[in-house]
């Protein structure tokens, strides 16, 4: 157990999506309660993480599913997703030092434009979700859409040379559907790199064709060739 309620860190319930980084000697992490994103610190990537410091990141409006990105020349940038009308993904750069956004460079990353990230098999606002990473000098902003109970739940990417935008989708998109992978439920994910060099997607899917939870995950390969990228 890596953090707990009540024991110098934020939050009162609904604790989920962290995410774990090292910077200088100390290991940081990131993660949502009580709808608001948090960051939290340890000595050692076994925790306790705790707070200095207890609150949100941002409380000027609720924020939740957060990534903090490491660009190239050092400046941080949190990517996180926004409640106006539905879940939107929003991106800031973030002063480290203070632990908290600079509200000035907060920008929208762009709308739910695609059929395929709105379907109508589970009733819900708009739903997006996503991290990015910075491979040869491009942005690639790894993305979620739909409801996670819904059986379209899918992946999709977009590029972009800036970390704020603008961001181009890919024309395939989605990358990992059930259309692909054969399986509901298909989405979320964070891209890693393996002993072997090569890179791997790891993401969600349901329990079963009709069942949500528990849900399961997956790992696939993903290949990239000429800006265009395949899961195969």
């Amino acid at each position: 157990l890596i953090l707990r309620k009540g024991d110098s860190a934020y939050g009162e319930g609904g604790f989920w999506a962290p995410q774990l980084f090292k910077e200088g000697n100390r290991y940081y992490l990131t993660y949502t309660a009580n709808e608001h994103t948090a960051l939290a610190s340890s000595n050692s990537v076994y925790g306790p993480f705790r707070q200095d410091s207890i609150r949100p990141i941002d409380e000027t409006a609720k924020n939740i599913d957060s990534f903090l990105f490491k660009d190239s020349d050092g400046k941080y940038y949190l990517y996180h997703v926004r409640f106006n009308k539905g879940n939107y993904l929003w991106v800031a750069e973030f002063d480290f030092a203070e632990g908290c956004i600079k509200p000035e460079t907060l920008k929208k990353c762009f709308d739910n434009t695609e059929a395929w990230e709105r379907t109508p098999n589970y009733k819900s606002a708009p739903v997006m979700e996503g991290y990015v990473v910075k491979l040869d000098d491009l942005y690639y902003l790894f993305y979620s859409a739909n409801h996670f109970k819904n059986i379209d739940y899918a992946v999709g990417y977009a590029t972009s040379t800036s970390p704020y935008g603008p961001w181009k989708k890919h024309a395939n998109n989605p990358i990992i559907h059930r259309s692909i992978v054969h399986e509901n439920g298909s989405g979320h994910g964070d891209l890693f790199k393996g002993l072997d060099g090569r890179y791997y997607y790891v993401y969600h899917v349901h329990h079963s064709d009709s069942i949500v939870q528990p849900r399961k995950t997956r790992i696939v390969p993903l290949i990239l060739k000429k800006e265009m990228t395949y899961i195969v």
